[in-house]
């Protein structure tokens, strides 16, 4: 027997803001609304323990600074990877450069928080 990852647990300083923007990335539902703040989001059916984890939005007082350790790749669904960039980028992110070179067939963009996510060229079937 093996683990699951059924949550991610992400601190904000605007939760709210983070919860919205990651619902509209990839199509979540606010599942949970915890005192003190702590928003839950992911697929609407089955919700929590479903194949993909949900992903939990902590309130903290102070942003993180520094290179993030982990960030999430995504791919597009039902569109190409540029129709996918410009959808994420009026959603509000942004592009990043960390080095990835002009011949780089993926972007590196940020959250409203600046969290660093990867948009991959690949097409995945949607779930």
């Amino acid at each position: 027997m093996a683990c699951r990852i059924s949550e991610i647990v992400i601190d904000s300083t605007d939760p709210e803001r983070l919860a919205t923007f990651w619902s509209e990335v990839l199509g979540f539902v606010e599942l949970d609304r915890e005192e003190g703040g702590v928003i839950e989001i992911g697929p609407a059916d089955p919700g929590f323990g479903g194949p993909q984890p949900t992903l939990l939005f902590v309130p903290v007082d102070t942003p993180t600074t520094g290179k993030l350790r982990l960030h999430f790749d995504v791919n597009a669904t039902d569109r190409d990877q540029d129709a996918e960039l410009e959808r994420l980028l009026a959603l509000g992110a942004r592009k990043v450069d960390i080095g990835q070179g002009e011949d780089a067939h993926w972007h590196v963009l940020a959250d409203p928080e600046g969290n660093e996510f990867c948009l991959l060229r690949r097409r995945l079937l949607p779930l």
